[in-house]
């Protein structure tokens, strides 16, 4: 992150939402708005052990006094998250990026929500907004135990009638073939969650050509172990060529010339560094752009994707 999408920030409350959840509230350190955002949206934030990770927002994007994420704390994790629990209290500053959206909800008048764990966060402020609009709409919310998922209570205050809560040791895995079918064909499907949810729901609205939004916490298989070979980007505000040998990522080779690119995860799912790509075709090998998105091919994520030509203009 840099200057001009940085936030300082400070933490106004943090409370226990589940086992080894906690949430977190973060304000302007010298008050005032904080920019907007809607349903899906995340932001980085920075640990203090360097780890930057991204947290969906999970409060009201009505209010624009202070931003809500809740953290899983991950035992085998890099430590980003054991910081946070550890040595994140009330009133200690931390710095966060602007959010970012590539999780957007749609318009549409039925939908299905499906949740594995902490995926809930940024399905919370969505099942908010189509509730308030008068939509059809039903969560399906799968967790270890009970006591692991968190916001249980505030899903039931806005529709018990339409939240299942499903933790595995009582229920099992979600029962994705039921919930689809009885949604029916037109309904707009988002899920997130660990990789073996989200991939079982690809094939299950493939099937039935549901259309399914999905946000990662890790990179997707891709299906298959692709061949890197060296490739030109060229940068279009200075014309400057650069050389992306087959072992480098094109983000490492930018960096490295002094190119001005956002990034975080470097593993293609958070967006962070999505640039525009003004010719060429992007071999896209990210886990954030949808397949109509890849198709277009006018946006890439540099820190995983390479090039299917032997040059690509980009837009820097």
């Amino acid at each position: 992150m840099n200057g001009s999408t940085e936030l300082q920030l400070a933490v106004g409350g943090r409370r226990a939402v589940a086992l080894d959840v906690a949430e977190f509230e973060l304000r302007p350190v010298d008050g005032g708005e904080l920019p907007e955002w809607q349903p899906g949206a995340h932001i980085d934030v920075v640990t203090g052990t360097g780890i930057v990770r991204q947290y969906s927002l999970c409060g009201d994007p009505g209010d624009r006094s202070g931003y809500r994420i809740a953290v899983l704390r991950q035992p085998r994790g890099r430590g980003g998250s054991a910081w946070l629990h550890e040595r994140l209290n009330d009133g200690d500053r931390v710095v966060v990026s602007i959010p970012r959206n590539h999780f957007p909800l749609e318009a549409g008048r039925r939908y299905v929500f499906l949740a594995g764990g902490i995926g809930i966060t940024p399905l919370l402020p969505m099942i908010r907004q189509v509730a308030a609009e008068g939509s059809d709409w039903s969560l399906h919310y799968g967790g270890r135990t009970r006591a692991s998922m968190a916001y249980a209570d505030d899903l039931r205050a806005v529709d018990a009638s339409r939240v299942h809560l499903l933790p595995f040791d009582e229920c099992g895995l979600i029962d994705l073939d039921g919930a689809l079918d009885e949604a029916g064909p037109q309904a707009h499907v988002y899920c997130c969650g660990p990789e073996p949810l989200i991939g079982a729901a690809e094939k299950a609205c493939a099937d039935r050509g549901m259309r399914l939004r999905t946000e990662r916490f890790s990179p997707k298989d891709i299906g298959f172990s692709p061949v890197n070979s060296p490739f030109t980007v060229r940068i279009a505000s200075t014309g400057a060529e650069l050389m992306v040998p087959a072992d480098r990522s094109i983000v490492e080779v930018l960096i490295e010339a002094g190119v001005d690119v956002l990034t975080s995860c470097e593993e293609g799912t958070c967006g962070t560094c999505e640039t525009a790509v003004l010719s060429g075709d992007p071999d896209h090998r990210d886990s954030v752009l949808t397949e109509e998105e890849q198709a277009t091919g006018d946006r890439m994520l540099p820190c995983v994707s390479r090039s299917r030509t032997p040059e690509l203009l980009l837009d820097l």
